[in-house]
């Protein structure tokens, strides 16, 4: 920040404080993926990979859609747990276990 700087009240600016174009932030997401041979995907859906290994990983819903910005919960959970399979499976296992005893539950762990 300069003496030309301007308070704009947003997050990321040039160096006097006027915007940046969103387009430079997915063009620099680009050409530091291509440098790092990583696969290409747009800038946007590194939310989605982070929302899919949060709640993947046992991030709580809550945490996971407050970090997103998302309004409420609902609608973290209607767009990211769907991709989720294994969780439904560890969920029933997780509430079998008590009732039958791990012994019996199949793909227990305990």
């Amino acid at each position: 920040m300069g003496p030309g700087y301007r308070e704009s009240g947003l997050v990321f600016t040039k160096l006097d404080g006027a915007p940046i174009h969103p387009r430079r932030f997915s063009d620099w997401f680009e050409q530091h993926t291509r440098a790092t041979s990583l696969p290409t995907i747009r800038l946007h859906d590194m939310r989605h990979s982070y929302a899919s290994a949060a709640l993947r990983a046992g991030v709580p819903a809550k945490v996971v859609s407050a970090r997103l910005g998302h309004a409420n919960i609902s609608i973290t959970l209607d767009t990211y747990t769907h991709v989720l399979p294994e969780q439904d499976a560890q969920a029933a296992r997780t509430v079998a276990s008590p009732i039958l005893g791990d012994e019996d539950v199949p793909g227990s762990s305990r």
